[in-house]
């Protein structure tokens, strides 16, 4: 039978031969887990905890930008950052290759997402990012990308209009608003200096697993190259003096451990409108994937990109306020 899309070449048996393939003797319990870029599994293996497997989306990262991302995770790990890394075959890799995917094989950890509403939960955020940024420094990623305005909202944007993904009538409205916005992003960059870094990339709660009072760091899938506010911005969260003080707590403990440029909080604002533009265009890149319609069936209706205008008008208005500063004690 013909697949529609690759990931329907995952069978649960074809699971079950790649793991075994790579040394493991599964008992047979499979369980998918919530993940949509790529297929994810939790697989039961005999007298011994399960693994989890990670086949990557066919064609998105080369082998060596997995292997930037793996050896990242490695090199947090042997630092005794607390991070789940990818577990090494044999002959010591960590990317593997079965089934026509590329695969990793993961411990299974468990934990629940953080809960930010507590200022001590914060500033221990904020000491584990400054210790993971702090590596981050080392080098660069030569082989995964950066953050940058072109492929977040030029290309992005662009894709979304030639493929018809917004309706005929709110084509102006969107395509004037990203005009704006364009040129306020361009000056933010360009007006801020800043060091660029090996990022997590993708620092949102649901990323990170809390255990025994201390995060735990997973998916490293969406690391790149850029300024460290971005890993720090997604933990904020709610309105601008709430936002504050979250930001005090988070750099309390952040800089016991790395120093932080204030300049790059001129970012904060710039960076959420590229992850709203670009978080669109990945819904409509992924539409031909069947998981996407049946999961995210609120996309691509009138009143989606009608609210997502209405988001991005907003998004024009905060880029034009004052940013998010450091407390003066700082």
């Amino acid at each position: 039978m013909n697949s529609s899309h690759p990931f329907d070449a995952l069978t649960p048996d074809a699971v079950i031969q790649a793991i075994e393939a790579e040394g493991f003797f599964c008992d047979g319990r499979i369980y998918p887990l919530n993940s949509y870029e790529n297929r994810v599994y939790q697989v039961g293996i005999e007298e011994a905890d399960p693994v989890i497997a990670k086949f990557y989306r066919p064609q998105r990262w080369s082998r060596e930008q997995i292997q930037e991302e793996h050896d990242f995770c490695l090199e947090l790990a042997d630092a005794e950052f607390p991070v789940v890394a990818p577990l090494l075959d044999h002959q010591g890799h960590s990317l593997r290759q079965q089934q026509g995917f590329f695969l990793a094989i993961y411990p299974r950890r468990g934990g629940q997402a953080p809960e930010l509403d507590y200022a001590d939960n914060l500033e221990v955020m904020g000491r584990s990012l400054g210790q993971l940024h702090n590596i981050g420094y080392n080098r660069l990623f030569e082989h995964r990308p950066t953050f940058d305005i072109d492929s977040f909202v030029r290309q992005s944007s662009q894709f979304l209009l030639e493929n018809q993904f917004i309706p005929g009538e709110l084509q102006p409205a969107y395509t004037s608003l990203i005009e704006n916005i364009l040129p306020r992003l361009e000056e933010a960059f360009a007006n801020t200096r800043f060091e660029s870094l090996r990022l997590h990339g993708d620092c949102h709660p649901g990323n990170i697993l809390w255990r025994d009072d201390a995060p735990h760091y997973v998916d490293f899938d969406d690391a790149r190259n850029g300024p460290a506010v971005q890993d720090i911005w997604m933990l904020l969260s709610g309105d601008k003096p709430q936002q504050q003080r979250q930001l005090q707590q988070v750099l309390t403990g952040y800089r016991q451990f790395c120093p932080f440029n204030a300049a790059e909080l001129t970012l904060v604002e710039p960076l959420r409108t590229m992850r709203l533009i670009n978080y669109s265009a990945w819904l409509a890149r992924r539409w031909d994937d069947p998981a996407f319609p049946h999961n995210f069936t609120w996309f691509n209706t009138v009143r989606y990109w009608s609210d997502h205008i209405l988001t991005l008008r907003e998004q024009q208005a905060a880029l034009q306020e004052q940013p998010l500063k450091l407390p003066e004690f700082f």
